[in-house]
């Protein structure tokens, strides 16, 4: 028959086998959105661009630390450039920069919440397009990602085998009106005129007669 020591420790040991675990999950705490912080693998490449500002379609991601209320896990940035934000109702977000949202957030969030610590993730850039038309198999919009070429644009639309290789150029504006860019395409894929091949910016075309 078992004593009542036996019972005690019974009932002690297992206690204490969990208590490990116990004290490390009130170390860790709880995994919300209020500490949450975004991987930068996440973020979409084109954001990363020099000179990228956010255009109309792109998705944001909005994250006040520790404020969870403030915070918007996923929104689009509508036709008329702007998102909806709690507390600030609609706010201008096509033609910033991540940083410069982030400033306007920040300002503007001041008389709301003490402190405020705001992050932009910019989960898709659908704003970011080229354009190929003409002689190629896949005419129409390509994403835009942060080092793509001419050649590269070339290859993922494919060319026709009737086009003219040497005649292809990119239609770029640059705010004052459009202009012709060269692309020698036998002579860049030989080596020659790799200058040609130039990094494509959002809004051009690329003309494959």
């Amino acid at each position: 028959m078992r004593s009542f020591r036996d019972c005690r420790w019974m009932i002690v040991i297992p206690a204490a086998l969990l208590l490990p675990g116990m004290l490390l999950a009130q170390v860790e705490g709880p995994k919300t959105a209020a500490n949450f912080t975004p991987s930068s693998s996440a973020i979409a490449p084109a954001s990363k661009r020099p000179g990228y500002r956010i255009g109309f379609g792109d998705v944001l991601q909005i994250i006040v630390f520790k404020e969870p209320d403030a915070s918007v896990p996923e929104t689009t940035v509508r036709s008329d450039g702007k998102i909806s934000v709690p507390f600030l109702g609609e706010v201008q977000a096509a033609g910033l920069t991540p940083d410069e949202l982030k400033e306007s957030l920040t300002t503007n969030f001041r008389p709301y919440l003490l402190a405020p610590d705001v992050s932009i993730l910019v989960k898709s850039v659908e704003s970011e397009k080229v354009v190929v038309v003409g002689m190629v198999k896949k005419g129409g919009p390509i994403r835009l990602t942060s080092t793509m070429t001419v050649l590269e644009a070339l290859s993922q639309a494919g060319l026709d085998p009737f086009a003219k290789e040497n005649g292809i150029y990119v239609l770029r504006n640059d705010g004052t009106g459009q202009f012709r860019i060269p692309f020698h395409y036998k002579d860049v894929i030989q080596g020659k005129h790799t200058e040609q091949n130039i990094l494509l910016k959002a809004g051009d075309t690329v003309v494959v007669p």
